[in-house]
């Protein structure tokens, strides 16, 4: 009685074999919840694709992948004082400040770096300034090993060329001894003009999402149903004692708020659609009416009440299909934020 992922394993790792072998100097990313995969079944994956980096968002989630895949391991977050990881010859630091760095090179390791520029997500980075400072003291301190410069952009739906190309001409006039660049969000288009730009750099995509979850078509969820309740108009159900809005059935399935069923991100709302599709959704949450993932008889259904810890109640009108205990029903899941029981690959 679980929430399932199933995996048609034969096109999902075609997808995986062919996007490595498409993009030269791929790191897959693999961090959080590990896309619904789990960090440890990605770190076997990546060692499968023969690839030689991988990286992780923090340093808490180095233990679940360094014994499952023995390449260098890069470490997204930037590196502070006070994490203070263990040195490992495998691991390559992104450093995001030169107070930073110079206090990591001060230590008696001499570690791997990558250096992050600032870009115009504003989240972490050095100046232009700051990256030639680095450079000049890079040059003093023998044996640190400089891997890169990373650069990680926004999401936003239009061209990064403008800003890739003003920020490699920091890195040039940086001095710095790579030609190494890391770069995220980056398309394949674009990916394909830097390097025809760019002809003596590096450019190594680090790529999670398109990655792991770009073959969606390999990708499906189930549930189980639990129970089914016929009920009336005006029948009371559930922890809150509501009522049923109309004759049906309350259908109770796995999956809950502890699988990560029902809990929503913020979004960017950036279009007036968006803006519009959040007022629609608090109006039906303000009167007890919110779609689940759940869908039965080819309809989203709504939830009957908020989802549990491990199972949500749905309701079902009078006339639709009530399917039956044990039965699965697919559900649309977001992967990031989903804890699944099982994963089955074909």
């Amino acid at each position: 009685m679980s929430l399932t992922l199933h995996v048609d394993g034969v096109r999902w790792r075609r997808h995986l074999r062919a996007m490595v072998e498409r993009e030269p100097g791929l790191v897959p990313v693999a961090k959080g919840n590990g896309y619904g995969f789990g960090l440890g079944k990605l770190a076997r994956r990546a060692q499968w694709l023969g690839v030689d980096t991988l990286a992780v968002g923090t340093y808490a989630e180095i233990g679940e992948v360094s014994k499952r895949f023995d390449g260098s391991i890069l470490v997204l977050t930037p590196w502070r004082e006070f994490l203070r990881p263990g040195y490992d010859e495998r691991l390559i630091h992104t450093v995001s400040r030169l107070s930073d760095l110079e206090m990591l090179v001060a230590g008696p390791h001499r570690p791997r770096v990558v250096l992050e520029r600032a870009t115009s997500m504003r989240r972490h980075g050095m100046s232009a300034r700051e990256l030639r400072k680095a450079g000049d003291l890079l040059a003093k301190i023998p044996g640190v090993v400089l891997e890169g410069v990373a650069l990680h952009l926004p999401l936003a739906q239009v061209s990064h060329l403008g800003e890739v190309n003003a920020l490699l001409t920091d890195v040039v006039a940086s001095g710095l001894k790579t030609t190494t660049i890391y770069v995220s969000h980056l398309s394949a288009t674009e990916l394909k003009q830097l390097r025809a730009s760019w002809p003596d750099f590096t450019f190594r995509p680090r790529v999670g999402t398109d990655l792991w979850l770009g073959a969606r078509d390999a990708l499906t969820v189930s549930a189980t149903v639990l129970d089914v309740h016929p009920v009336e108009r005006g029948d009371a159900y559930g922890y809150r004692g509501r009522h049923a809005p109309a004759a049906g059935t309350i259908v109770i399935v796995s999956g809950g708020t502890a699988h990560g069923v029902g809990l929503v991100a913020p979004t960017g709302g950036s279009t007036l659609r968006n803006r519009a599709s959040s007022v629609v959704r608090g109006g039906l949450d303000a009167m007890g009416l919110v779609r689940s993932p759940y869908i039965i008889d080819g309809k989203s259904r709504l939830f009957a009440e908020p989802p549990h810890m491990q199972a949500s109640m749905l309701f079902l009108p009078s006339g639709s299909r009530v399917p039956a205990v044990g039965d699965q029903v697919e559900l649309a899941v977001r992967f990031t934020i989903t804890s699944f029981d099982k994963i089955v690959v074909s």
